[in-house]
């Protein structure tokens, strides 16, 4: 009757260590979210190649994002016309970056003669390819192109449609 009680035993305590050593356990852990100022971009000045004179050749306008402009082969500055840079203000989270997306191409049109028209294309920005907002979440965008100029172009003033810069944070 010993052996069988002191079976028992060891039979009861093993069990014990065992289920002990097979005991369910937890942790714990918190979700967090953070949510930022949703990224903006709004419009402060459009893009102004100037005036222009041009001969049968035809040629090119290069405006830099700095409002810097040349003119190539047949096309020739002429003083007394403004020439800008598009600007655009670009707010959101303080420090962080973004990318930016410019227009392939941009057409032109005489707004007396509809069917002449001009293409604006290869455009640039500063900051480029991406930016990064300031200690109080603002950054000015500027945005220059080339613009190619036919020859013989007739005289007039030609405006495009709104063109769209996006940008997006990284």
């Amino acid at each position: 009757m010993k052996t069988h009680s002191l079976i028992s035993t060891l039979v009861i305590a093993f069990i014990s260590f065992s289920t002990a050593s097979y005991s369910q356990v937890s942790a714990t852990a918190v979700a967090t979210a953070t949510v930022i100022t949703p990224i903006s971009i709004t419009w402060a000045t459009d893009m102004s190649f100037g005036k222009l004179a041009v001969n049968a050749t035809g040629g090119y306008v290069d405006l830099t994002p700095g409002s810097g402009i040349t003119a190539n082969n047949g096309v020739k500055l002429v003083t007394g016309g403004t020439v800008t840079a598009a600007s655009f203000t670009v707010l959101g989270t303080a420090n962080l970056a973004y990318s930016i997306s410019l227009p392939g191409t941009v057409t032109l049109t005489n707004t007396v003669n509809s069917g002449q028209t001009m293409l604006a294309s290869a455009f640039i920005s500063s900051p480029t390819p991406t930016g990064t907002l300031d200690g109080s979440g603002s950054q000015m965008l500027y945005v220059g192109a080339r613009l190619s100029v036919p020859g013989s172009q007739l005289e007039g003033i030609y405006n495009s449609t709104p063109f769209t810069v996006t940008v997006n944070y990284n």
